[in-house]
């Protein structure tokens, strides 16, 4: 058998951030390390172990070689085996499943980095993920936990943060000059579209319901076509979007809480580790 030389995992897990984030400077922050350390993770991967370059640059742009897309492949499946392995041997217990219950607002802008980092920790662990309005899951009861919005003054469970609700239209778009105002929204039982069409109507100003939907990517769709504006919580507005205020003629709107709720019959150390994983990742 040849003498190969054996990698180590911690160089494999810097190349997939590297790969995964676009740079090392971001892959630094995933995995803790100064931008330094990085480099030097990757130059004893190339020169101790590969004997062959990993990466290639075109001016600022960093992408992989020809031998680093075989290696990425082999690494993920490394790693995966790894933590399967660590999480077998060293929480036994940590095998199962557990339902998430959440408006589709945060399955864009929180879950990814919370399931990943949930993912890596605890591969065994199957995550089902339910994508409803809050009203609709606050009546269901097989959930394990549920990510709902709230009124201020009306949490229930433990609050994971607050945010203002605010109007936004594309760049580059005037939407909001039109009369009557053109909204896109989320279904008539969100709480959020009523606070908006009770805001317009505490100012008088006429608007139009003129796109409905129950996912949050068609709507922002609308709003990027400069077809309406919307009201949303603050973190969800996206790069291309300004948001809107009093100077174009809209009402302030009030804040929002994002609260988690726990099943206590379904209580196990699976569903209260997820637990802590959802608190730390809205957080960010």
């Amino acid at each position: 058998m040849a003498n190969y030389p054996s990698i180590d995992s911690e160089l494999l897990r810097t190349f997939v951030a590297i790969a995964d984030y676009g740079g090392f400077t971001r892959a630094a922050e995933v995995v803790n390390r100064t931008q330094s350390a990085v480099s030097m993770q990757m130059k004893r991967l190339e020169d101790d172990v590969m004997q062959r370059p990993l990466f290639q640059r075109d001016g600022r742009q960093l992408s992989l070689t020809a031998e680093g897309h075989v290696l990425l492949g082999y690494a993920r499946r490394i790693l995966k085996l790894h933590g399967e392995v660590m999480t077998t041997l060293r929480e036994p217990h940590m095998v199962g499943s557990v339902r998430i219950g959440t408006p589709d607002d945060y399955v864009m802008r929180f879950m990814p980095g919370i399931l990943s980092r949930f993912a890596q920790a605890y591969p065994l662990i199957q995550v089902e993920l339910h994508c409803e309005p809050s009203f609709q899951l606050l009546q269901r009861q097989d959930l394990d936990l549920t990510i709902v919005t709230r009124e201020p003054g009306t949490e229930i469970g433990q609050l994971l943060r607050q945010e203002r609700i605010v109007w936004a239209e594309a760049e580059g778009f005037n939407p909001h000059e039109q009369t009557p105002l053109p909204l896109a929204m989320f279904n008539s039982e969100c709480f959020c579209r009523s606070w908006a069409c009770n805001a317009l109507d505490s100012i008088e100003r006429e608007y139009r319901i003129a796109y409905t939907s129950p996912s949050l990517s068609a709507i922002m769709a609308v709003v990027s076509a400069g077809l309406a504006i919307t009201a949303q919580l603050q973190s969800l507005i996206t790069p291309n979007m300004r948001i809107l205020g009093e100077h174009e003629g809209l009402p302030a709107m009030p804040m929002a809480s994002i609260v988690l709720l726990r099943n206590n019959s379904h209580h196990s150390p699976v569903t209260e580790t997820l637990a802590e994983h959802i608190i730390e990742g809205f957080k960010l």
